[in-house]
């Protein structure tokens, strides 16, 4: 069976390529129309017939890759404050003579703790990422530097050499976070899927993040569901519905999906799990 893999937030998805009439870059110009269903966005026109849009990220990870990605971008917006802030404190310790009161240790910050804990399948941004420890570590080591200087030379002179080492570390955080946040901007480049159940008229369309890779699969390859539900593999109704089953390639799985039992009226309305008809894999 020839299949094509798409990616959606983690997690890739398969669809046979006979189920696929056409995809476009979304542009975000669909016709919006009141319905209850979280993760339908609207109807665009193909081939004169409308169709209606749903965002595969809210049906599989509750939540659009736009959104996961806004909320991203805003927190690297928030850690960069979190630096600038930090560096305030020590300018106003430095003047006035208090005592420091922040962490010197910069293994002990929340900071550290999440870029190191950091993960993404973006290789660009997880190198982006692991860049701030140098200038990050770099930050904490002209604290201690400065605070010691404080001791034997004049304010004024302590501050002048602060400006000058803040200007090079911070600029250096600062291009790094912008970076990220441009890169999180640029690989978000989603498409919709315009699926068919007779090979001429559309169906639905699918919101994906991108297109992955062409494989052929046998029926070998593909792990029934019965199978992943029978060890825990724990899916709501609708999710259960349209899924075929789970795909083993080399460095991960993919979700199998049937997309004309994916918003299927009547599953829709009594939520309950049902038995459907083959889907033709072979």
């Amino acid at each position: 069976m020839d299949l094509i893999n798409f990616r959606v937030g983690h997690k890739t998805i398969s669809l046979k390529i006979l189920d696929i009439l056409l995809t476009e870059r979304y542009e975000g110009n669909l016709t919006s129309l009141p319905n209850e269903n979280k993760s339908f966005i609207g109807v665009k026109d193909y081939m004169d017939t409308p169709t209606p849009i749903f965002d595969l990220g809210v049906v599989l990870n509750n939540r659009s890759t736009y959104e996961v990605n806004a909320a991203l971008s805003e927190l690297l917006v928030e850690r960069e404050k979190e630096h600038l802030e930090w560096l305030n404190v020590l300018e106003n310790n430095l003047s006035t003579g208090t005592s420091f009161t922040n962490s010197l240790d910069p293994s002990k910050s929340s900071f550290s703790r999440w870029y190191k804990d950091f993960e993404t399948d973006n290789e660009d941004l997880k190198s982006i990422v692991a860049k701030l420890e140098k200038p990050y570590h770099a930050l904490h080591v002209m604290a201690s530097e400065l605070l010691e200087v404080r001791k034997t030379q004049s304010k004024d002179s302590v501050i002048i050499l602060f400006e000058e080492k803040k200007r090079q570390t911070l600029n250096q955080l600062n291009r790094l976070f912008e970076s990220a946040r441009e890169q999180i901007s640029l690989d978000y480049k989603p498409i919709i899927i315009f699926t068919t159940k007779d090979g001429v008229t559309p169906h639905i369309g699918l919101l994906v993040d991108k297109v992955e890779d062409n494989i052929n699969v046998k029926k070998e390859d593909i792990k029934p569901l019965e199978q992943l539900t029978s060890v825990g593999f724990d899916v709501d109704p609708q999710t259960k519905n349209m899924m075929r089953g789970l795909i083993k390639m080399k460095h991960k799985h993919s979700l199998l999906l049937d997309p004309s039992a994916i918003f299927r009226t009547e599953h829709l309305m009594r939520h309950e799990a049902e038995e459907t008809e083959e889907y033709g894999l072979f």
